[in-house]
């Protein structure tokens, strides 16, 4: 299943800007590949919110090639919206706050938010738009998507899982999947370059990017 499509925003902390929830996100949908015939799939058709409690929009990256350091936005919307009868109708947009970076190290996030890195001063979202969703394999989906970094819009593939969805002792339907995805950070102009004294980088060029999310139904209105 694949939670992702047309309209309900998310955020870590209400720091962050609303986005206006007037229009969908923009991408248009894949053709159908395939059409689910699940009741219980279908029954789940409509518009979710991220739990912020329970979910993590984080990364990984090599450092000076023996260790790895991981971080995590705290700060993102987004509009997601979930057809449980054809998956690949669905679509998601996610903004990220780029200032919001938070790797456990008060001076890594500030290089992080630089010049070097993201720039966040002038450039303080990253954005993810989806373009098509198509079923690989029992509950495994593969969401095609624009993704903007600094000035820089390029495609990306995310490989999502779906987990399973509950019904919480409050009454709320709860939805999990996990997404990742790797880039070459200076595809995107992430092009910081020190290297180490035996010749290999301080900071590697891949980046995996990972979407561990909790989504709650969101009740029509009116």
């Amino acid at each position: 299943m694949n939670l992702f499509n047309r309209g309900t925003m998310f955020r870590r902390t209400d720091r962050t800007e609303a986005a206006d929830d007037s229009q969908p996100p923009t991408g248009s949908s894949a053709t159908a590949t395939a059409v689910l015939s699940d009741p219980r799939l279908a029954a789940l058709t409509g518009e979710w919110a991220i739990d912020p409690a329970h979910s993590r929009i984080g990364f990984s990256v090599r450092h000076a090639m023996v260790t790895t350091v991981r971080g995590a936005f705290t700060e993102y919307q987004s509009r997601l919206y979930f057809d449980g009868r054809d998956p690949s109708r669905s679509k998601a947009e996610i903004i990220i706050s780029t200032g919001s970076v938070d790797t456990g190290v008060e001076q890594r996030d500030g290089h992080l938010v630089g010049r070097d890195f993201l720039d966040a001063s002038t450039y303080p979202r990253m954005r993810f738009v989806s373009t098509a969703v198509e079923p690989v394999g029992p509950d495994v989906y593969r969401m095609t998507g624009d993704l903007t970094i600094k000035a820089t819009t390029r495609p990306v593939v995310l490989e999502l899982t779906y987990i399973g969805h509950v019904t919480d002792p409050f009454g709320y339907q709860r939805a999990g999947f996990d997404g990742t995805t790797t880039i070459n950070r200076s595809e995107w102009g992430l092009t910081y370059s020190t290297k180490l004294a035996e010749g290999g980088a301080m900071v590697s060029e891949k980046v995996r990017l990972q979407f561990d999310i909790a989504a709650i139904r969101t009740p029509p209105v009116g």
